[in-house]
């Protein structure tokens, strides 16, 4: 098992959970599930679970009827899941997303107890 922590904004506000929050039931219901096998798996989830992105990325995956929900996030060492970003996509991740998944990465490796989300985890 790992630790899964969300990622925070200097402002405090808390990313994946805001995009969670605006979604159906049925979809945060399933990223919950996501994020407990991910939790479970760690290091050792595969696809279609999960997908390496490069550059430390992951993508925690998941459909509901015809839209594909994704989670970007990273390790920190071995015992650590941060969730950094999370979208609704077609076909390829947007550049920006990546890019914004990334600047999230270097700011939480520079400090990381200014942003881990102590508000709550699922």
């Amino acid at each position: 098992m790992v630790a899964v922590v969300f990622y925070q904004e200097a402002d405090g506000t808390c990313p994946v959970l805001e995009f969670l929050d605006q979604q159906p039931l049925k979809v945060r219901v399933k990223a919950y599930q996501r994020i407990e096998e991910l939790r479970a798996r760690g290091h050792t989830a595969r696809r279609p679970l999960v997908e390496n992105l490069g550059q430390g990325l992951w993508e925690l995956r998941w459909r509901h009827r015809h839209v594909q929900y994704r989670i970007l996030y990273f390790f920190r060492g071995r015992t650590v899941v941060v969730l950094a970003h999370a979208l609704t996509k077609e076909d390829e991740i947007p550049a920006s997303d990546r890019s914004r998944a990334l600047h999230r990465k270097a700011l939480f490796e520079a400090d990381p107890q200014r942003h881990i989300y102590l508000g709550g985890s699922p």
